[in-house]
C-alpha cells in the first residue's frame, strides 16, 4: 500500500463526514462581532467552543498593545529565538510570567504546544522515566514519545496508582518526571494536585503540571491550580499557554530551578521555530496584567460555567463531573454525536464536537467552553437550543 493509498484509507474512516453545510470539518468563521458572537458559514452564531476564558480577544488594552507592537517592530521576527527572533518584549514577557508566578525562571515558547513537546523532550530522554496521567493533553503525549524516555500511565486522579508504580521503579525514581494538567481539556475536572504532591515529594521525583486551561481560571490571582492549592513551592514546573485566557497564541515554561535556562539551547522545538511576533508579545503581556489585577473577570467566568452546567445537569444530560468552564456533554455513538452537534449549529450554537481517540474512555462529547463575555441571554439560548437534542438517544455515560 502507497502512502497515498494510507491517506485514502484513513479517509474512509473518518468520522465526520456531514454535508456541505452542517460539518465541523466545514465550519468557517467569517467575521466576528465580539469574542463570543460570529458570522460561521453565513450564519450569525453564538461561540460556545474557543478557549477564549476572561473574553480578552476584543479587549482595547491588549489591542492597542497590539497594533502599537506591529507599527513599532512590524508583523513578524522571520527568526528563532536563537537566531535573531529574540526582541526585548520577549525578556520583558518572560520577566513579566516569572514575578507573576513568584519564580526566578520564565522560558516563552512560540505555542503552548510546542512548549510541551520542547520541555519534555529536553526535561527528560533515553533511560529516564514518565508517569503520565492517562487524560493528558495530545501535546505531552508527543513530547513524551519525543524524548525516547520509558512512559508508564496512571489512572486518572489517582494517587494510590501513582503511588503504586512509582513504588516499582526502585531507585530510577529520582529520574522520573511526573506530568499532570491543571484543568483537564476534555472533561473539565481539577487534577488531583494536593495528593499527587504528596505522591511526588515522598520518591523526590521531578513534577511537570500544564496549567493551560487553568491560567486566569483558578486561584487567588489567575496563577491556575497549583495557586488554589497552595503547592505551588512543590512543583517543578509550570507549563501553559497563550492561547485561552491570554487570548493570543504562543506559550510558556515557568521554575524556580536555574536549570531551566539550560532549554534555550537543548529544546529543539524552542530552537528551530520563529518566535512569537511582536503584536502575540505585547498583547500577552496586556493580558497577564489584566488577569492579575482584575478579579471580577474570574467571577463573571465562573457564574456563567455554574449557569450553563446546572441547566444542562437539570436537563437530565450527562455531563462533566463537576463545575467548569470545560463542560463535556457525552453524546452516544459517532453518528450521535455528529447528529447533536449539526441540531446546535443550525440553531446558531457552535460546539466542538470530540472524537475517539481525543477523548478519554473513547467517548464522543459536545465539548462547551464558557467564557466571562458570554452574556446571561446567550447562555439562555444556548440552554434552550440543547433542550431540542433531548429526543435523540445519548446512553452512553462519562466516566
Amino acid at each position: 500500500m502507497s502512502l497515498l493509498d494510507g491517506l485514502q484509507q484513513f479517509a474512509q474512516h473518518a468520522p465526520l463526514p456531514g454535508d456541505d453545510n452542517a460539518s465541523p470539518l466545514k465550519a468557517v468563521i467569517e467575521h466576528l462581532y465580539s469574542a463570543t458572537e460570529g458570522s460561521v458559514n453565513g450564519r450569525r452564531t453564538i461561540l460556545v467552543g474557543t478557549n477564549n476564558y476572561l473574553g480578552l480577544t476584543f479587549n482595547d488594552e491588549c489591542i492597542n498593545a497590539s497594533n502599537k507592537a506591529t507599527r513599532s517592530f512590524g508583523t513578524g521576527t522571520t527568526g528563532s529565538r536563537l537566531a535573531n527572533g529574540s526582541y526585548a518584549s520577549h525578556a520583558a514577557l518572560e520577566k513579566d510570567l516569572a514575578e507573576f508566578y513568584g519564580v526566578n525562571h520564565s522560558i516563552v515558547f512560540s505555542t503552548g504546544y510546542t512548549t510541551n513537546l520542547g520541555m519534555i523532550s529536553s526535561l527528560v530522554g533515553l533511560g529516564d522515566t514518565i508517569m503520565l496521567d492517562e487524560h493528558c493533553h495530545a501535546s505531552i503525549y508527543d513530547g513524551c514519545m519525543l524524548s525516547g524516555a520509558d512512559i508508564i500511565h496512571f489512572r486518572h486522579n489517582n494517587a494510590a496508582d501513582l503511588d503504586k508504580r512509582m513504588q516499582r521503579l526502585g531507585d530510577k525514581d529520582a529520574s522520573t518526571l511526573i506530568i499532570v494538567e491543571g484543568i483537564y481539556s476534555m472533561l473539565g475536572d481539577r487534577g488531583n494536585i494536593a495528593e499527587l504532591v504528596e505522591v511526588k515529594q515522598k520518591y523526590d521525583a521531578l513534577l511537570l503540571v500544564d496549567e493551560a486551561h487553568s491560567l486566569g481560571v483558578l486561584g487567588e490571582t489567575g496563577r491556575g491550580l497549583c495557586q488554589e492549592a497552595n503547592v505551588e513551592q512543590h512543583v517543578d514546573f509550570i507549563t501553559g499557554t497563550f492561547s485561552k485566557s491570554l487570548a493570543g497564541i504562543g506559550g510558556f515554561c515557568t521554575s524556580q530551578h536555574q536549570e531551566l535556562e539550560v532549554i534555550r539551547y537543548r529544546s529543539r522545538p524552542y530552537i528551530f521555530t520563529a518566535s512569537p511576533s511582536p503584536a502575540t508579545i505585547a498583547s500577552t503581556r496586556a493580558a497577564l496584567k489584566i488577569i492579575e489585577s482584575t478579579p471580577g473577570l474570574r467571577k463573571q467566568l465562573w457564574e456563567n460555567a455554574t449557569m450553563l452546567y446546572q441547566g444542562l445537569q437539570a436537563m437530565g444530560f450527562d455531563i462533566s463531573p463537576e463545575i467548569s468552564p470545560v463542560i463535556a456533554v457525552s453524546a452516544g455513538s459517532k453518528e450521535n454525536a455528529l447528529a447533536m452537534w449539526t441540531k446546535l449549529f443550525n440553531r446558531g450554537i457552535y460546539v466542538n464536537l470530540v472524537l475517539p481517540p481525543a477523548t478519554p474512555n473513547s467517548k464522543c462529547l459536545l465539548r462547551c467552553s464558557v467564557s466571562a463575555a458570554h452574556t446571561r441571554p446567550q447562555l439562555e439560548i444556548v440552554l434552550e437550543a440543547f433542550s431540542c437534542l433531548q429526543s435523540l438517544e445519548y446512553n452512553q455515560k462519562l466516566a
